[in-house]
């Protein structure tokens, strides 16, 4: 199972649109995905069509990182009536926000790994959506994460976030999680046409080389649209949603190759 937590240290860089795209791609594409839903806003819940009632929830989860908790507190995408395949969300809250101190303990630290450890064989892939700053949720995210993408656009503020991002992850592979590393930069919002998104962009491959991913996301209302509709990307109709789906696939080509998840299509090692 390969955990990937998609951060953001800046509010407002579309950090949930992106993980809904990595989440709708690898559904698509038959991979068997949890959502774990840790952002207090808990959009992700939302935008997959969940039902929370009678459900557990992810601060649950934290105060009691134990199998039948966190059993009780996943349930599957609505996704999953528009075809067949195992897309699960563990479902989020405003709570969550009483586990986001700015000095965690390091069994607090620990919790989510201790419950994800618990339901191992059932994914493929687990997306970790953070809360967009650097305090326990995103800490104890990255402690249960093999890799961590970094969500921002091209905007001078958001160039000087991903750079304080990619010094936390260091920081935290050295200090307490050895296994945990970049899978990179992901720039969303992209306007071609904007001369200063250009810039932003070369500034960021200026500073971090190949840790800026491709391809870009482009700034397109069909994400945000399928969002709100609840559905997922890969099935909004239009060609700017079949663009932007392509590009999650790639996305998600890279996340399989580094995670060494094997592609339902193959048979399994």
């Amino acid at each position: 199972m390969h955990v990937l937590s998609v951060s953001s240290l800046k509010g407002g860089v579309g950090k949930t649109t992106v993980t809904l795209g990595l989440a709708s791609a690898a559904f698509a594409r038959g991979v068997r995905t949890l959502v774990v839903d840790l952002d207090p806003q808990s959009d992700v819940s939302t935008g997959m069509d969940i039902q929370v009632a009678g459900r557990l929830n992810v601060a649950d989860v934290l105060a009691n990182p134990k199998e039948k908790t966190v059993r009780q507190a996943i349930t599957s995408s609505g996704w999953a009536k528009v075809h067949p395949g195992t897309i699960d969300v563990m479902i989020g809250s405003p709570s969550a926000i009483n586990f986001d101190g700015p000095h965690p303990s390091v069994r607090d630290v620990w919790k989510m790994e201790e419950a994800l450890a618990t339901i191992e064989a059932d994914y493929d892939l687990v997306l970790i959506d953070c809360a967009p700053s650097l305090n326990a949720l995103t800490r104890t995210a990255w402690a249960a994460s093999d890799r961590v993408v970094v969500v921002t656009e091209p905007g001078l503020f958001s160039v000087a976030a991903a750079d304080r991002a990619l010094r936390a992850i260091e920081e935290i592979r050295r200090g307490l999680s050895p296994r945990l590393q970049p899978l990179g930069i992901v720039v969303n919002r992209v306007r071609p046409q904007s001369i200063e998104h250009q810039f932003r962009i070369k500034e960021l491959r200026d500073m971090f080389g190949p840790l800026v991913l491709s391809p870009q996301l482009p700034e397109r209302t069909s994400l945000q649209q399928a969002q709100g509709a609840a559905k997922p990307l890969h099935i909004w109709p239009g060609d700017s949603a079949q663009e932007l789906a392509a590009d999650f696939d790639s996305l998600l080509d890279r996340i399989m190759r580094t995670g060494r998840i094997p592609s339902p299509d193959d048979p399994r090692p």
